[in-house]
């Protein structure tokens, strides 16, 4: 998969904010002159969401700095800040959907039919451009952004859909139902977004990567004896680093490099290498204890 560019990342969140921005106005705008409260009520809703994408925005520049003294690892955990507030919002708010589709069941309300169908036509237009400019990259930020747009995106369908239903039928419990099972598939996905978000943050092996597999791999090498303290985590779910103990004999220099090459093949840009003479004690208190990957397996590295 070919990377998307920070700065492609950044624009496309900028246009979800403006685009939701000024949809959240004009809803604002059109649910005061139409007097209806549920219009309004959105409004007040999709002005939230532009408010978290425009924090995601933020803290997705942020994180393209530089490392400093205070960031010595760099600034990309920012972004995947801006996920973890952007997906929060979305779990609550579609909970707050759900409670207020039950509410709609239970005393339905007169609604303005014709005014709902313009205004959701209007509603999918600008959400499906918001979308369709946020869908692409890998930033769990972005994807949570576009989780966002998807979620209005598919509830002005649903409105949509409801207000032509109800306007032929009279049959107004399909607003309601139609809202909850949107909220609930959001939900799903917002969790399983959260999910993945919270394992960066808690520095579980990436993704895709596995451990027994890449320490076989590299033992495999020639010239090396063994291989412990394996460590892998991702800084933002999508720019892996690693830190490991080589055991080996021969060139320095060649034993770097393979490993390197070995660890870019896993999509492990940044490794940490500390090199040991197949004769030299490991300086590491706990070399010797039962390797994570196999449990009661000791290090074939003895001192």
């Amino acid at each position: 998969m070919a990377k998307i560019k920070s700065s492609q990342v950044e624009r496309n969140i900028l246009i979800a904010f403006l685009l939701n921005l000024g949809f959240s106005i004009y809803e604002f705008v059109g649910g005061t002159m139409t007097h209806s409260v549920a219009i309004v009520s959105d409004a007040v809703h999709d002005m939230g969401d532009a408010l978290s994408i425009g924090i995601s925005y933020v803290l997705e520049r942020k994180s393209h700095k530089q490392p400093d003294p205070q960031h010595t690892y760099g600034y990309l955990r920012y972004s995947l800040m801006g996920g973890l507030i952007t997906t929060a919002i979305l779990i609550f708010g579609s909970a707050f959907v759900i409670y207020n589709a039950i509410h709609r069941i239970i005393e339905p309300v007169e609604i303005n039919y014709d005014g709902m169908i313009l205004l959701a036509i209007v509603g999918v237009v600008v959400n499906s451009l918001a979308a369709y400019f946020t869908h692409k990259g890998d930033s769990l930020n972005q994807k949570s952004v576009n989780l966002h747009m998807l979620e209005d995106v598919l509830g002005w369908v649903v409105v949509l859909i409801g207000a032509i239903v109800m306007r032929w039928t009279n049959f107004s419990l399909i607003d309601p139902i139609l809202s909850i099972l949107v909220a609930l598939f959001i939900l799903k996905e917002a969790v399983s977004n959260c999910r993945e978000i919270l394992d960066v943050f808690l520095e579980k092996t990436p993704h895709g990567i596995s451990l027994e597999k890449l320490e076989s791999s590299l033992k495999k090498l020639s010239n090396i004896q063994d291989i412990h303290h394996l460590h892998v985590w991702s800084m933002d779910g999508y720019h892996n680093y690693a830190t490991l103990h080589v055991v080996y004999n021969g060139n320095e220099e060649k034993i770097k490099h393979r490993v390197r090459e070995m660890l870019a093949k896993q999509n492990i840009e940044h490794a940490t290498i500390e090199l040991e003479h197949d004769q030299e004690n490991c300086a590491e208190r706990y070399c010797n204890a039962p390797s994570p990957i196999k449990q009661g397996h000791h290090h074939e590295h003895h001192h």
